[in-house]
């Protein structure tokens, strides 16, 4: 489920905004106390930023080191990010197109997300055997 999202222009490291995304997902969501994050969130610079906010920040790194010899292998936390990813890219419209204003592209990636958990709310399970 997107809790927070921020659009930004490619000339910018996502690091870079990535404290004031959680800052602001934060007041809306203040029981959010443990992040996950990928290799290029690593450093100094966010985790001196979110000194202040009481958060756990956890970089989950690849497993590239030996995959070809021993298979691919499911990293847990990484692979929600992959997954939700994978979701968003089911929709063309963030695919195939490039918005002008970010605010757009972030509205598409919500109506993306709005969809998926539209779908899931109105799945009809079956009925259990008696």
């Amino acid at each position: 489920m997107l809790l927070g999202i921020e659009v930004i222009a490619a000339s910018v490291q996502d690091r870079d905004c990535a404290a004031q995304l959680i800052r602001r997902t934060r007041r809306l969501f203040a029981f959010i106390a443990h992040i996950f994050a990928d290799g290029g969130y690593a450093g100094d610079k966010l985790a001196g930023e979110l000194a202040d906010q009481p958060v756990r920040l956890e970089i989950v790194k690849r497993t590239d080191k030996g995959a070809a010899r021993h298979g691919f292998k499911v990293v847990r936390r990484r692979w929600v990010v992959e997954r939700t990813l994978s979701w968003l890219r089911r929709n063309r419209r963030l695919t195939a197109h490039y918005e002008a204003l970010a605010v757009i592209a972030e509205g598409f990636v919500k109506l993306a997300m709005i969809n998926l958990m539209l779908k899931r709310l109105t799945e009809t399970k079956p009925a259990p055997a008696t």
